[in-house]
Protein backbone atom coordinates (compact mmCIF):
# COMPACT_ATOMS: atom_id res chain seq x y z
CA UNK A 1 0.00 0.00 0.00
CA UNK A 2 1.71 3.67 -0.97
CA UNK A 3 1.68 5.76 1.87
CA UNK A 4 -0.98 7.83 0.44
CA UNK A 5 -3.33 4.99 -0.30
CA UNK A 6 -6.55 5.08 2.33
CA UNK A 7 -9.37 1.90 1.49
CA UNK A 8 -12.43 3.84 3.52
CA UNK A 9 -14.35 1.63 5.35
CA UNK A 10 -17.74 1.00 5.09
CA UNK A 11 -18.06 2.97 2.28
CA UNK A 12 -21.35 2.20 0.44
CA UNK A 13 -22.99 1.92 3.86
CA UNK A 14 -22.22 5.15 5.26
CA UNK A 15 -22.89 6.90 1.99
CA UNK A 16 -26.49 5.26 1.81
CA UNK A 17 -27.07 5.91 5.37
CA UNK A 18 -25.95 9.88 4.96
CA UNK A 19 -27.70 11.51 1.93
CA UNK A 20 -31.06 11.57 2.00
CA UNK A 21 -31.22 14.29 -0.49
CA UNK A 22 -29.45 15.27 -3.55
CA UNK A 23 -29.75 18.78 -2.87
CA UNK A 24 -28.57 18.98 0.93
CA UNK A 25 -25.71 20.42 3.07
CA UNK A 26 -23.17 18.01 4.62
CA UNK A 27 -20.38 17.83 6.56
CA UNK A 28 -17.55 15.21 6.38
CA UNK A 29 -15.97 15.97 9.58
CA UNK A 30 -12.72 13.54 9.34
CA UNK A 31 -11.95 13.85 5.65
CA UNK A 32 -8.83 11.98 6.16
CA UNK A 33 -8.27 11.39 2.31
CA UNK A 34 -11.19 11.87 1.06
CA UNK A 35 -12.64 8.51 0.26
CA UNK A 36 -16.09 8.91 1.94
CA UNK A 37 -16.08 13.08 0.43
CA UNK A 38 -15.57 11.93 -3.08
CA UNK A 39 -18.59 9.26 -2.87
CA UNK A 40 -20.85 11.88 -1.12
CA UNK A 41 -20.39 14.44 -3.46
CA UNK A 42 -20.89 11.95 -6.40
CA UNK A 43 -24.66 11.71 -4.68
CA UNK A 44 -25.37 15.02 -4.83
CA UNK A 45 -26.99 17.64 -7.66
CA UNK A 46 -25.72 21.05 -8.18
CA UNK A 47 -27.40 22.59 -5.53
CA UNK A 48 -25.64 20.12 -3.08
CA UNK A 49 -22.67 21.22 -0.45
CA UNK A 50 -19.95 19.76 1.69
CA UNK A 51 -18.00 20.95 4.40
CA UNK A 52 -14.72 18.58 4.44
CA UNK A 53 -12.68 19.00 7.75
CA UNK A 54 -9.61 17.59 9.52
CA UNK A 55 -6.78 18.34 11.70
CA UNK A 56 -4.44 17.07 9.57
CA UNK A 57 -2.92 19.50 7.14
CA UNK A 58 -1.84 16.88 4.62
CA UNK A 59 -5.75 15.69 4.62
CA UNK A 60 -6.61 19.54 3.14
CA UNK A 61 -3.75 19.35 1.28
CA UNK A 62 -4.97 15.88 -0.79
CA UNK A 63 -8.75 17.21 0.02
CA UNK A 64 -7.50 20.28 -2.25
CA UNK A 65 -6.08 18.41 -4.48
CA UNK A 66 -8.61 16.08 -5.56
CA UNK A 67 -11.62 18.02 -5.02
CA UNK A 68 -10.75 21.70 -4.78
CA UNK A 69 -11.98 22.30 -8.63
CA UNK A 70 -15.76 21.70 -7.73
CA UNK A 71 -17.11 24.86 -5.67
CA UNK A 72 -19.52 22.44 -4.29
CA UNK A 73 -16.73 21.46 -1.86
CA UNK A 74 -15.43 24.07 0.88
CA UNK A 75 -11.79 22.59 2.78
CA UNK A 76 -11.27 23.98 6.73
CA UNK A 77 -7.99 22.56 9.00
CA UNK A 78 -9.77 22.33 11.71
CA UNK A 79 -11.48 19.75 14.47
CA UNK A 80 -14.66 18.65 14.04
CA UNK A 81 -15.14 19.36 18.46
CA UNK A 82 -15.72 22.89 16.71
CA UNK A 83 -18.38 21.54 14.40
CA UNK A 84 -20.86 24.19 15.45
CA UNK A 85 -19.03 26.98 14.52
CA UNK A 86 -17.28 25.98 11.53
CA UNK A 87 -21.05 25.33 10.05
CA UNK A 88 -21.90 29.07 11.52
CA UNK A 89 -18.42 30.25 9.42
CA UNK A 90 -19.72 28.50 6.43
CA UNK A 91 -22.66 30.55 5.97
CA UNK A 92 -25.47 28.14 6.18
CA UNK A 93 -28.21 28.40 9.29
CA UNK A 94 -30.85 26.59 10.70
CA UNK A 95 -28.94 23.01 10.07
CA UNK A 96 -27.08 20.77 7.41
CA UNK A 97 -28.77 17.57 6.43
CA UNK A 98 -25.89 15.13 7.61
CA UNK A 99 -22.94 14.73 9.23
CA UNK A 100 -20.32 12.16 9.07
CA UNK A 101 -17.58 11.14 11.43
CA UNK A 102 -15.05 8.70 10.38
CA UNK A 103 -12.53 8.44 13.42
CA UNK A 104 -9.18 6.78 14.06
CA UNK A 105 -6.22 7.57 12.31
CA UNK A 106 -5.96 6.86 8.85
CA UNK A 107 -4.27 4.36 6.88
CA UNK A 108 -1.81 7.24 5.61
CA UNK A 109 -0.78 8.43 9.17
CA UNK A 110 -0.50 5.19 10.35
CA UNK A 111 1.96 4.32 7.50
CA UNK A 112 3.89 7.03 7.85
CA UNK A 113 7.35 6.67 10.04
CA UNK A 114 7.49 10.03 10.89
CA UNK A 115 3.58 10.98 12.02
CA UNK A 116 4.70 8.67 15.38
CA UNK A 117 1.57 7.00 15.32
CA UNK A 118 2.66 3.29 14.54
CA UNK A 119 5.59 1.00 16.31
CA UNK A 120 5.93 -0.91 13.38
CA UNK A 121 8.69 1.47 12.11
CA UNK A 122 11.19 3.63 13.80
CA UNK A 123 9.92 7.20 13.42
CA UNK A 124 9.59 10.78 16.06
CA UNK A 125 7.39 9.90 19.01
CA UNK A 126 4.76 12.96 17.63
CA UNK A 127 1.38 11.17 17.42
CA UNK A 128 -0.54 14.91 16.96
CA UNK A 129 -2.92 14.98 14.02
CA UNK A 130 -1.73 18.10 13.43
CA UNK A 131 1.64 18.27 13.89
CA UNK A 132 1.90 21.80 13.73
CA UNK A 133 -0.09 22.64 17.33
CA UNK A 134 -0.31 21.03 20.77
CA UNK A 135 2.15 18.57 22.86
CA UNK A 136 3.60 15.74 20.91
CA UNK A 137 3.72 12.01 22.30
CA UNK A 138 7.40 12.67 23.63
CA UNK A 139 6.91 16.14 24.90
CA UNK A 140 4.09 14.55 27.07
CA UNK A 141 6.02 11.52 28.21
CA UNK A 142 8.91 14.07 29.14
CA UNK A 143 6.81 16.08 31.32
CA UNK A 144 3.25 13.68 32.87
CA UNK A 145 3.63 12.74 36.25
CA UNK A 146 3.57 8.99 36.43
CA UNK A 147 0.34 8.70 38.05
CA UNK A 148 -0.94 10.43 34.93
CA UNK A 149 0.92 8.22 32.72
CA UNK A 150 -0.94 5.09 34.23
CA UNK A 151 -4.33 6.85 33.99
CA UNK A 152 -3.99 7.42 30.64
CA UNK A 153 -2.83 3.88 29.90
CA UNK A 154 -5.76 2.76 31.69
CA UNK A 155 -8.82 4.58 30.85
CA UNK A 156 -7.83 5.09 26.84
CA UNK A 157 -6.13 1.99 26.61
CA UNK A 158 -7.54 -0.30 28.66
CA UNK A 159 -4.06 -1.68 29.47
CA UNK A 160 -4.04 -3.62 32.54
CA UNK A 161 -0.38 -3.08 33.35
CA UNK A 162 -0.74 0.65 33.46
CA UNK A 163 1.32 1.09 36.37
CA UNK A 164 4.50 -1.21 35.55
CA UNK A 165 4.81 0.50 32.19
CA UNK A 166 3.78 3.88 33.78
CA UNK A 167 6.85 3.54 36.50
CA UNK A 168 9.17 2.34 33.60
CA UNK A 169 9.07 5.31 31.93
CA UNK A 170 9.52 7.74 34.34
CA UNK A 171 12.38 5.35 35.47
CA UNK A 172 13.76 5.37 31.81
CA UNK A 173 13.35 9.11 30.85
CA UNK A 174 15.63 9.79 33.89
CA UNK A 175 18.57 8.64 31.84
CA UNK A 176 17.41 9.10 28.51
CA UNK A 177 14.38 10.86 26.88
CA UNK A 178 11.76 9.07 24.87
CA UNK A 179 12.12 10.51 21.42
CA UNK A 180 11.69 7.73 19.17
CA UNK A 181 8.69 5.19 18.50
CA UNK A 182 11.14 2.19 18.38
CA UNK A 183 12.37 2.87 22.71
CA UNK A 184 8.67 3.26 23.48
CA UNK A 185 7.87 0.15 21.61
CA UNK A 186 11.06 -1.78 23.01
CA UNK A 187 10.44 -0.73 26.41
CA UNK A 188 7.36 -2.00 26.59
CA UNK A 189 8.33 -5.08 25.14
CA UNK A 190 11.32 -6.05 27.23
CA UNK A 191 9.06 -5.58 30.07
CA UNK A 192 6.23 -7.63 29.10
CA UNK A 193 7.43 -10.08 26.55
CA UNK A 194 6.29 -10.36 22.34
CA UNK A 195 2.87 -12.51 22.68
CA UNK A 196 2.00 -14.60 19.54
CA UNK A 197 -1.11 -12.05 18.30
CA UNK A 198 -0.52 -8.32 19.22
CA UNK A 199 2.43 -6.10 19.75
CA UNK A 200 2.65 -5.26 23.60
CA UNK A 201 3.06 -1.66 23.12
CA UNK A 202 -0.44 -1.26 20.82
CA UNK A 203 -2.33 -0.25 23.93
CA UNK A 204 -0.32 2.14 25.11
CA UNK A 205 0.50 3.97 21.67
CA UNK A 206 -3.31 4.11 21.53
CA UNK A 207 -3.59 5.48 24.71
CA UNK A 208 -1.03 7.84 23.99
CA UNK A 209 -2.38 8.93 21.03
CA UNK A 210 -6.05 9.43 22.13
CA UNK A 211 -4.41 11.37 25.13
CA UNK A 212 -1.92 13.91 22.76
CA UNK A 213 -4.98 14.73 20.26
CA UNK A 214 -7.60 15.13 23.29
CA UNK A 215 -9.47 12.57 21.23
CA UNK A 216 -12.42 10.92 23.14
CA UNK A 217 -13.25 14.88 24.77
CA UNK A 218 -13.02 16.42 21.06
CA UNK A 219 -15.75 13.13 20.30
CA UNK A 220 -17.98 14.44 23.02
CA UNK A 221 -17.78 18.20 21.96
CA UNK A 222 -18.62 17.17 18.38
CA UNK A 223 -21.26 14.54 19.07
CA UNK A 224 -23.33 17.37 20.74
CA UNK A 225 -22.52 19.95 18.42
CA UNK A 226 -23.32 17.48 15.79
CA UNK A 227 -26.80 16.52 17.23
CA UNK A 228 -27.61 20.70 17.47
CA UNK A 229 -26.72 21.55 14.39
CA UNK A 230 -28.46 19.02 12.15
CA UNK A 231 -31.73 19.81 10.68
CA UNK A 232 -35.06 17.87 11.61
CA UNK A 233 -34.77 14.82 9.02
CA UNK A 234 -30.63 15.27 8.96
CA UNK A 235 -28.22 11.99 9.91
CA UNK A 236 -25.31 11.65 12.08
CA UNK A 237 -23.05 8.43 11.05
CA UNK A 238 -19.96 7.60 13.42
CA UNK A 239 -18.07 4.93 12.28
CA UNK A 240 -16.11 3.86 15.42
CA UNK A 241 -12.68 1.75 15.56
CA UNK A 242 -12.50 1.15 18.86
CA UNK A 243 -14.46 0.08 21.99
CA UNK A 244 -14.00 3.50 23.70
CA UNK A 245 -15.07 5.47 20.90
CA UNK A 246 -18.25 3.14 20.25
CA UNK A 247 -19.65 3.46 23.88
CA UNK A 248 -18.99 7.20 24.04
CA UNK A 249 -21.34 7.22 20.19
CA UNK A 250 -23.90 4.77 21.56
CA UNK A 251 -24.25 6.00 24.70
CA UNK A 252 -24.62 9.92 23.07
CA UNK A 253 -26.96 8.56 20.79
CA UNK A 254 -29.38 6.65 23.14
CA UNK A 255 -29.78 9.40 25.81
CA UNK A 256 -30.58 12.01 23.25
CA UNK A 257 -33.22 8.96 21.65
CA UNK A 258 -35.11 8.48 25.08
CA UNK A 259 -38.04 10.17 26.20
CA UNK A 260 -37.96 12.57 29.82
CA UNK A 261 -34.58 12.42 29.68
CA UNK A 262 -32.73 15.45 30.55
CA UNK A 263 -29.55 15.30 28.19
CA UNK A 264 -26.22 16.97 29.09
CA UNK A 265 -25.01 20.11 26.69
CA UNK A 266 -28.80 19.57 24.53
CA UNK A 267 -31.14 22.82 24.19
CA UNK A 268 -34.02 22.03 26.62
CA UNK A 269 -37.38 21.46 25.26
CA UNK A 270 -40.63 21.84 27.11
CA UNK A 271 -41.86 18.73 26.73
CA UNK A 272 -38.58 16.29 27.03
CA UNK A 273 -39.48 14.62 24.27
CA UNK A 274 -36.68 12.75 21.83
CA UNK A 275 -34.35 14.79 20.16
CA UNK A 276 -32.91 12.01 17.65
CA UNK A 277 -34.34 8.23 16.60
CA UNK A 278 -32.36 5.77 16.06
CA UNK A 279 -32.03 4.17 12.88
CA UNK A 280 -30.85 0.52 12.42
CA UNK A 281 -28.62 -1.32 14.46
CA UNK A 282 -24.97 -0.83 14.60
CA UNK A 283 -23.18 -2.05 11.45
CA UNK A 284 -20.03 -3.90 11.06
CA UNK A 285 -17.88 -4.42 8.01
CA UNK A 286 -19.01 -7.64 5.77
CA UNK A 287 -16.39 -10.82 5.90
CA UNK A 288 -15.68 -9.99 1.97
CA UNK A 289 -14.78 -6.04 3.45
CA UNK A 290 -12.10 -7.04 5.95
CA UNK A 291 -10.50 -10.22 3.95
CA UNK A 292 -9.77 -6.85 1.45
CA UNK A 293 -8.97 -4.46 4.21
CA UNK A 294 -7.88 -6.40 7.46
CA UNK A 295 -7.78 -2.57 9.33
CA UNK A 296 -11.81 -2.83 8.84
CA UNK A 297 -12.26 -5.43 11.29
CA UNK A 298 -12.87 -3.29 14.39
CA UNK A 299 -15.23 -0.65 13.11
CA UNK A 300 -18.56 -0.04 14.30
CA UNK A 301 -21.09 2.32 12.10
CA UNK A 302 -24.32 4.14 14.26
CA UNK A 303 -26.68 6.24 12.39
CA UNK A 304 -29.02 8.32 13.98
CA UNK A 305 -31.56 11.32 12.70
CA UNK A 306 -32.91 14.23 14.35
CA UNK A 307 -35.96 14.53 15.12
CA UNK A 308 -38.25 17.71 14.57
Amino acid sequence: MRPEQHIPVLLDEAIEALVTRKDGHFVDGTFGRGGHSRALVARLNEQGRLLALDKDPRAIATGLEVLGSDDRVTFIQGSFAELEQWILDWGVRGGVDGILLDLGVSSPQLDDPERGFSFMEDGPLDMRMDPTRGVSAAEWLAEAPEREISRVLWEFGEERHARRIARKIVMSRGHQPLERTSQLAELIEGMLGRPEKKHPATRSFQAIRIQVNNELADLAKGLEAGIRQLRPGGRLVVISFHSLEDRLVKRTFREAARPGQVRRNLPEHPDAVPVLKLVGKAQKPSDTEISANPRARSAVMRVAEKLG
